[in-house]
C-alpha cells in the first residue's frame, strides 16, 4: 500500500524490545485490528509496523478516510490489549528512546539525563521523536540527532555541561 506524506501516523514506544516471537504475534493483531479499522462504517486506509521490535506505529490516509474520535479509541484499546497481554508499558512518554551503535535502547528519563551527563549521550546520539504527526514527518524527522529534536530543549543544562 502507498500512503500520503500527509497519512496521520501514531507512535506507541515500548519500554523493552519485543522478543521476534512477540513482535510476529504483535503484527497478527495489529493486522486483524487494520483491515477492520473503520471510522463511521468506511473502511480506514491503515497499516500497522513495528519498527526495531520496540515502537508500534500506526499510520492511517486520511485521504481514504478519516480516524475519528471513536475510531481512535479503539486503536487504544487494541495496545491497551497489547500492554496488558505482554507486559509492556506503551504509554510511558517519560521512557527516552536513543540509538547507540545502530541499537535502539530505552531508558527512563532520568537515567537518559545521567547518560548525557557522563557523556555517554551526545548531541549527535540519534533519538526518536515519538510527536511526529504524518508519514512525511516521520521518515524525515523521526529518527534524529538530539541537537536536531525536542530532546535538546529539556536536556539543554545536561548537554551544556
Amino acid at each position: 500500500m502507498i500512503f500520503s506524506p500527509q497519512s496521520k501516523v501514531w507512535i506507541y514506544q515500548s519500554n523493552r524490545q519485543f522478543t521476534p516471537t512477540e513482535a510476529a504475534e504483535i503484527q497478527q493483531k495489529l493486522d486483524a485490528f487494520t483491515a477492520q479499522w473503520t471510522a463511521h462504517g468506511h473502511q480506514l486506509k491503515a497499516k500497522a509496523e513495528i519498527p526495531y521490535n520496540f515502537f508500534i506505529v500506526l499510520t492511517v490516509d486520511q485521504d481514504a478516510a478519516s480516524a475519528t474520535g471513536c475510531s481512535i479509541d479503539s486503536s487504544v484499546r487494541i495496545i491497551k490489549e497489547i500492554e496488558n497481554t505482554y507486559n509492556v508499558d506503551l504509554f510511558n512518554r517519560f521512557n527516552m528512546a536513543y540509538k547507540i551503535n545502530d541499537e535502539v535502547h530505552v531508558a527512563p528519563k532520568e537515567d537518559f539525563e545521567t547518560l548525557i551527563t557522563i557523556k555517554q549521550i551526545g548531541p549527535q546520539t540519534i533519538v526518536f521523536n515519538n510527536l511526529v504527526q504524518t508519514r512525511a514527518e516521520f521518515e524525515a524527522k523521526w529518527e534524529v540527532a538530539i541537537e536536531d529534536s525536542w530532546h535538546k530543549n529539556i536536556f539543554a543544562e545536561q548537554l551544556s555541561a
